[in-house]
């Protein structure tokens, strides 16, 4: 069997991923995935598929029950905790948080729920995180955060 060479690619920096993602026209579905991961490399952290490949504790589109009935996909989801839930550019982040929020029971009460529009990013929660807790607004104006926490919630 023929093996690959491993290619060792330099993390992303926050401004990298920022001028990425701002110029970004991608759909909600074209992006979600390779925006988390881009920000999991940007933080320091493994993304799902690396961290758990069941997909039981740690997985993109976990498939869920609605509180009100029906069947739904939370974008990203870690077991105890986070659920996040990805919108279009200048799409409506309350209305992104009542549908994460209709997903919760099923996702096993998460403390934390982020909402993201690929503009931007919310984090609502009944604890703080220090992972999600640079600014609701990162990637908003021309100025990139400065400083970003890599510590994952406790």
């Amino acid at each position: 069997m023929q093996e690959f060479p491993q290619s060792k690619l330099m993390p992303l920096s926050l401004p990298e991923f920022v001028t990425r993602w701002k110029a970004s026209t991608l759909s909600e579905r074209a992006a979600a995935q390779s925006h988390f991961i881009d920000l999991c490399d940007v933080l320091g952290q493994s993304h799902p598929a690396a961290a758990d490949q069941t997909g039981d504790s740690f997985t993109f589109e976990k498939h869920v029950s609605k509180l009100h009935g029906g069947k739904g996909f939370a974008d990203v989801w870690k077991r105890g905790f986070f659920a996040w839930e990805y919108k279009g550019k200048h799409h409506d982040l309350a209305a992104a948080y009542h549908q994460l929020a209709d997903y919760r029971d099923d996702l096993e009460n998460p403390p934390l729920l982020v909402v993201c529009d690929q503009d931007g990013m919310r984090r609502l929660a009944s604890r703080t995180a220090k992972l999600f807790a640079t600014h609701s607004r990162m990637l908003k104006g021309d100025q990139p955060v400065k400083k970003v926490s890599r510590e994952l919630p406790k």
